[in-house]
Protein backbone atom coordinates (compact mmCIF):
# COMPACT_ATOMS: atom_id res chain seq x y z
CA UNK A 1 0.00 0.00 0.00
CA UNK A 2 1.22 3.26 -0.87
CA UNK A 3 1.36 6.57 1.17
CA UNK A 4 1.57 9.90 -0.65
CA UNK A 5 4.09 12.34 1.56
CA UNK A 6 2.68 15.64 1.20
CA UNK A 7 5.02 18.65 1.41
CA UNK A 8 6.19 20.64 3.89
CA UNK A 9 4.19 23.46 4.12
CA UNK A 10 6.43 26.47 2.87
CA UNK A 11 6.40 29.70 5.63
CA UNK A 12 4.53 32.71 3.87
CA UNK A 13 7.03 35.56 2.88
CA UNK A 14 6.26 38.69 5.16
CA UNK A 15 3.57 40.35 3.47
CA UNK A 16 2.03 37.83 1.42
CA UNK A 17 -1.09 36.08 2.59
CA UNK A 18 -1.53 32.49 2.60
CA UNK A 19 -3.28 32.13 -0.91
CA UNK A 20 -0.11 33.87 -2.62
CA UNK A 21 -1.18 38.00 -2.80
CA UNK A 22 0.53 40.50 -1.42
CA UNK A 23 -1.04 41.67 1.48
CA UNK A 24 0.81 44.93 1.80
CA UNK A 25 3.50 45.78 -0.35
CA UNK A 26 7.08 47.55 1.31
CA UNK A 27 7.51 50.61 -0.17
CA UNK A 28 9.89 53.37 1.03
CA UNK A 29 8.62 55.70 3.26
CA UNK A 30 7.65 59.13 1.19
CA UNK A 31 8.77 61.07 4.23
CA UNK A 32 12.46 59.60 3.14
CA UNK A 33 12.10 60.33 -0.70
CA UNK A 34 11.15 63.99 0.23
CA UNK A 35 13.94 64.31 2.64
CA UNK A 36 16.51 62.97 0.16
CA UNK A 37 15.14 65.25 -2.76
CA UNK A 38 15.70 68.46 0.03
CA UNK A 39 19.34 67.06 0.89
CA UNK A 40 20.25 67.41 -2.51
CA UNK A 41 18.73 70.47 -3.49
CA UNK A 42 20.45 72.09 0.06
CA UNK A 43 23.51 70.76 -0.48
CA UNK A 44 23.60 71.88 -4.37
CA UNK A 45 22.41 75.36 -3.28
CA UNK A 46 25.57 75.31 -0.64
CA UNK A 47 27.67 74.18 -3.15
CA UNK A 48 27.00 76.57 -5.27
CA UNK A 49 27.19 79.23 -2.76
CA UNK A 50 30.62 78.06 -1.72
CA UNK A 51 31.82 78.52 -5.27
CA UNK A 52 30.64 81.87 -5.63
CA UNK A 53 32.34 82.75 -2.36
CA UNK A 54 35.49 81.08 -2.90
CA UNK A 55 36.34 81.70 -7.00
CA UNK A 56 36.73 85.43 -6.16
CA UNK A 57 39.18 84.62 -3.34
CA UNK A 58 41.28 81.84 -5.15
CA UNK A 59 41.19 84.50 -8.59
CA UNK A 60 42.40 87.90 -6.52
CA UNK A 61 45.46 85.89 -5.08
CA UNK A 62 46.13 84.15 -8.66
CA UNK A 63 46.37 87.62 -9.94
CA UNK A 64 48.80 89.47 -6.78
CA UNK A 65 51.28 87.02 -8.31
CA UNK A 66 50.74 87.55 -12.11
CA UNK A 67 52.20 90.17 -14.02
CA UNK A 68 50.19 93.25 -15.54
CA UNK A 69 50.34 91.52 -18.89
CA UNK A 70 49.27 87.90 -18.13
CA UNK A 71 46.33 89.87 -15.89
CA UNK A 72 44.48 91.00 -18.81
CA UNK A 73 45.91 88.21 -21.74
CA UNK A 74 44.62 85.35 -19.55
CA UNK A 75 42.73 86.26 -16.69
CA UNK A 76 42.10 82.90 -15.10
CA UNK A 77 45.46 80.77 -15.73
CA UNK A 78 47.82 79.91 -13.32
CA UNK A 79 50.95 82.59 -12.85
CA UNK A 80 54.02 81.22 -15.03
CA UNK A 81 55.48 82.29 -11.92
CA UNK A 82 55.53 83.98 -8.67
CA UNK A 83 56.11 87.85 -8.95
CA UNK A 84 56.77 88.83 -5.59
CA UNK A 85 57.39 91.71 -6.44
CA UNK A 86 53.97 92.40 -6.56
CA UNK A 87 53.98 92.26 -2.60
CA UNK A 88 57.50 94.24 -1.88
CA UNK A 89 55.96 97.07 -4.19
CA UNK A 90 52.35 97.56 -2.50
CA UNK A 91 53.76 97.14 0.80
CA UNK A 92 56.80 99.54 0.48
CA UNK A 93 55.92 102.22 -2.58
CA UNK A 94 52.05 101.93 -1.64
CA UNK A 95 52.46 102.17 1.96
CA UNK A 96 50.89 99.37 2.78
CA UNK A 97 53.38 99.17 6.18
CA UNK A 98 51.95 102.26 7.48
CA UNK A 99 48.42 101.63 7.14
CA UNK A 100 48.81 98.04 8.61
CA UNK A 101 50.21 99.27 11.43
CA UNK A 102 47.46 102.21 12.21
CA UNK A 103 45.07 99.18 11.58
CA UNK A 104 46.81 96.58 13.78
CA UNK A 105 46.76 99.39 16.67
CA UNK A 106 43.65 100.41 16.29
CA UNK A 107 41.63 97.52 16.52
CA UNK A 108 43.81 95.44 18.64
CA UNK A 109 43.29 98.37 21.39
CA UNK A 110 39.78 98.50 20.72
CA UNK A 111 39.24 95.10 20.38
CA UNK A 112 40.88 94.61 24.18
CA UNK A 113 38.96 97.88 25.37
CA UNK A 114 35.93 96.29 23.87
CA UNK A 115 36.10 92.47 25.51
CA UNK A 116 37.28 94.15 28.78
CA UNK A 117 34.52 96.35 29.13
CA UNK A 118 31.65 94.74 27.36
CA UNK A 119 32.46 91.43 29.61
CA UNK A 120 31.65 93.38 32.75
CA UNK A 121 28.34 95.17 31.73
CA UNK A 122 27.28 91.70 30.32
CA UNK A 123 28.60 89.38 33.60
CA UNK A 124 26.33 92.70 35.88
CA UNK A 125 23.23 92.52 33.70
CA UNK A 126 23.36 88.66 33.47
CA UNK A 127 24.54 88.01 37.18
CA UNK A 128 23.04 90.86 39.05
CA UNK A 129 19.25 91.86 39.96
CA UNK A 130 18.92 96.01 40.35
CA UNK A 131 16.13 98.67 40.09
CA UNK A 132 17.09 99.57 36.00
CA UNK A 133 18.71 96.37 35.16
CA UNK A 134 16.29 96.09 32.29
CA UNK A 135 16.28 99.39 31.32
CA UNK A 136 20.14 99.46 30.71
CA UNK A 137 19.77 95.91 29.41
CA UNK A 138 17.65 97.36 26.56
CA UNK A 139 19.89 100.57 26.23
CA UNK A 140 22.44 98.82 25.15
CA UNK A 141 20.11 96.98 22.61
CA UNK A 142 18.41 100.23 20.99
CA UNK A 143 22.31 101.03 20.49
CA UNK A 144 22.42 98.01 18.16
CA UNK A 145 19.56 99.52 15.71
CA UNK A 146 20.40 103.03 15.71
CA UNK A 147 22.27 103.78 12.62
CA UNK A 148 25.62 104.89 12.88
CA UNK A 149 25.50 107.40 9.52
CA UNK A 150 23.20 109.70 11.63
CA UNK A 151 25.79 110.17 14.64
CA UNK A 152 28.49 110.89 12.12
CA UNK A 153 28.24 114.60 12.37
CA UNK A 154 27.43 114.89 16.43
CA UNK A 155 29.89 112.31 16.74
CA UNK A 156 32.83 114.38 14.84
CA UNK A 157 32.06 117.34 17.18
CA UNK A 158 32.11 115.49 19.81
CA UNK A 159 35.87 113.99 19.52
CA UNK A 160 36.82 117.80 18.06
CA UNK A 161 35.93 118.94 20.98
CA UNK A 162 37.91 116.22 23.05
CA UNK A 163 40.47 117.10 21.05
CA UNK A 164 40.84 113.10 19.96
CA UNK A 165 40.49 113.91 15.89
CA UNK A 166 43.12 112.75 13.63
CA UNK A 167 44.54 110.68 16.49
CA UNK A 168 44.86 106.19 17.10
CA UNK A 169 43.90 106.78 20.46
CA UNK A 170 40.65 109.22 19.29
CA UNK A 171 39.55 105.86 16.78
CA UNK A 172 40.01 103.57 19.63
CA UNK A 173 37.49 105.39 21.77
CA UNK A 174 35.11 105.27 19.10
CA UNK A 175 35.19 101.95 18.12
CA UNK A 176 34.74 100.74 21.59
CA UNK A 177 31.67 102.41 22.23
CA UNK A 178 30.55 101.17 18.47
CA UNK A 179 30.99 98.22 19.21
CA UNK A 180 30.18 97.77 23.01
CA UNK A 181 26.36 97.44 21.87
CA UNK A 182 26.38 94.47 20.14
CA UNK A 183 29.20 92.64 22.26
CA UNK A 184 26.79 93.22 25.84
CA UNK A 185 24.13 91.44 23.93
CA UNK A 186 25.54 88.58 22.93
CA UNK A 187 27.68 88.23 26.05
CA UNK A 188 24.65 88.56 28.42
CA UNK A 189 22.41 85.84 26.98
CA UNK A 190 26.28 83.62 27.66
CA UNK A 191 26.46 84.59 30.85
CA UNK A 192 23.14 83.82 31.52
CA UNK A 193 23.63 79.80 29.95
CA UNK A 194 26.96 79.12 32.39
CA UNK A 195 25.98 77.20 35.71
CA UNK A 196 25.70 79.52 38.80
CA UNK A 197 26.84 77.03 41.25
CA UNK A 198 30.69 77.65 40.38
CA UNK A 199 29.89 81.19 41.24
CA UNK A 200 28.11 80.57 44.44
CA UNK A 201 30.45 77.98 45.63
CA UNK A 202 33.21 80.91 45.51
CA UNK A 203 31.08 82.90 47.54
CA UNK A 204 31.09 80.42 49.98
CA UNK A 205 34.77 79.91 50.03
CA UNK A 206 35.02 83.88 50.69
CA UNK A 207 35.75 84.91 47.24
CA UNK A 208 35.05 88.08 46.25
CA UNK A 209 33.05 89.28 43.34
CA UNK A 210 36.09 90.63 41.12
CA UNK A 211 38.41 87.52 41.65
CA UNK A 212 35.05 85.70 40.94
CA UNK A 213 34.65 87.35 37.82
CA UNK A 214 38.19 87.36 36.51
CA UNK A 215 39.38 84.01 37.61
CA UNK A 216 36.59 81.76 37.33
CA UNK A 217 33.76 83.00 34.90
CA UNK A 218 35.72 84.76 32.58
CA UNK A 219 37.76 81.29 31.87
CA UNK A 220 34.12 79.91 31.48
CA UNK A 221 33.16 82.24 28.66
CA UNK A 222 36.25 81.61 26.89
CA UNK A 223 33.98 80.59 23.48
CA UNK A 224 31.74 83.45 24.14
CA UNK A 225 34.69 86.15 24.32
CA UNK A 226 36.09 84.39 21.09
CA UNK A 227 32.88 84.70 19.30
CA UNK A 228 32.11 88.36 20.12
CA UNK A 229 36.03 88.99 19.72
CA UNK A 230 35.81 87.56 15.97
CA UNK A 231 32.59 88.82 14.87
CA UNK A 232 34.25 92.71 16.44
CA UNK A 233 37.76 92.03 14.85
CA UNK A 234 35.33 91.79 11.40
CA UNK A 235 33.53 95.23 11.57
CA UNK A 236 36.75 97.19 13.12
CA UNK A 237 39.34 95.61 10.73
CA UNK A 238 36.92 96.36 7.88
CA UNK A 239 35.38 99.84 8.66
CA UNK A 240 35.97 102.45 6.50
CA UNK A 241 33.24 105.08 7.11
CA UNK A 242 34.35 106.23 10.61
CA UNK A 243 37.83 106.14 9.67
CA UNK A 244 36.68 108.66 7.23
CA UNK A 245 35.86 111.19 8.95
CA UNK A 246 37.55 111.44 12.09
CA UNK A 247 40.83 110.82 10.55
CA UNK A 248 42.08 112.67 7.66
CA UNK A 249 45.48 113.16 8.50
CA UNK A 250 47.38 110.68 5.51
CA UNK A 251 50.09 109.35 8.30
CA UNK A 252 47.19 107.94 10.55
CA UNK A 253 44.96 106.17 8.01
CA UNK A 254 44.34 102.78 8.62
CA UNK A 255 44.00 99.96 5.90
CA UNK A 256 40.36 100.50 4.31
CA UNK A 257 41.53 104.02 3.35
CA UNK A 258 44.52 102.82 2.04
CA UNK A 259 43.20 100.75 -0.07
CA UNK A 260 40.90 103.10 -1.67
CA UNK A 261 43.92 105.59 -1.82
CA UNK A 262 46.01 102.77 -3.38
CA UNK A 263 43.11 101.55 -5.98
CA UNK A 264 42.83 105.58 -7.06
CA UNK A 265 46.97 105.45 -7.42
CA UNK A 266 47.19 102.31 -9.29
CA UNK A 267 44.03 102.61 -11.16
CA UNK A 268 45.74 105.80 -12.84
CA UNK A 269 48.92 104.14 -13.39
CA UNK A 270 48.16 100.52 -14.63
CA UNK A 271 49.67 98.68 -11.41
CA UNK A 272 46.42 96.30 -11.13
CA UNK A 273 49.39 93.50 -9.87
CA UNK A 274 50.53 95.48 -7.31
CA UNK A 275 46.49 96.30 -6.27
CA UNK A 276 45.50 93.16 -5.97
CA UNK A 277 48.79 92.43 -3.55
CA UNK A 278 47.50 94.63 -1.32
CA UNK A 279 43.87 93.41 -1.36
CA UNK A 280 45.17 90.57 -0.51
CA UNK A 281 47.37 91.61 2.17
CA UNK A 282 43.74 93.12 3.89
CA UNK A 283 42.27 89.56 3.68
CA UNK A 284 45.36 87.32 4.75
CA UNK A 285 44.74 88.76 8.94
CA UNK A 286 40.76 88.22 8.78
CA UNK A 287 41.02 84.61 7.22
CA UNK A 288 43.46 83.46 9.25
CA UNK A 289 41.56 84.63 12.58
CA UNK A 290 38.12 82.91 11.00
CA UNK A 291 40.68 79.67 10.11
CA UNK A 292 42.48 79.50 14.08
CA UNK A 293 39.04 80.37 15.76
CA UNK A 294 36.90 78.64 13.78
CA UNK A 295 35.88 75.68 16.07
CA UNK A 296 35.77 78.24 19.30
CA UNK A 297 33.46 80.26 17.04
CA UNK A 298 30.80 77.55 16.55
CA UNK A 299 30.99 76.49 19.97
CA UNK A 300 30.25 80.27 21.44
CA UNK A 301 27.28 80.40 19.00
CA UNK A 302 25.83 77.20 20.33
CA UNK A 303 26.49 77.06 23.39
CA UNK A 304 23.28 79.41 24.41
CA UNK A 305 21.49 76.60 22.32
CA UNK A 306 22.57 73.45 23.60
CA UNK A 307 22.64 74.76 27.81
Amino acid sequence: MKTTETPAPVPAEPGLSVSGTSSSVSRPPRRTREGGVLNVFSHGILVIWAIMVVMPLVWAVMTSFKDDRSIFSSPWSLPDRLHLDNWARAWTDAHMSEYFLNTVLVVGGSLIGTLVLGSMAAYVLARFDFPGNRFVYYLFVGGMSFPVMLALVPLFYVVNNMGLLNTIHGLILVYIAYSLPFTVFFLTAFFRSLPTSVAEAAFVDGASHTRTFFQIMLPMARPGLISVGIFNFLGQWNQYMLPTVLNTDPDKHVLTQGLVQLAVSQGYKGDWSGLFAGLVMAMLPVLGAYIVFQRQVVQGLTAGALK
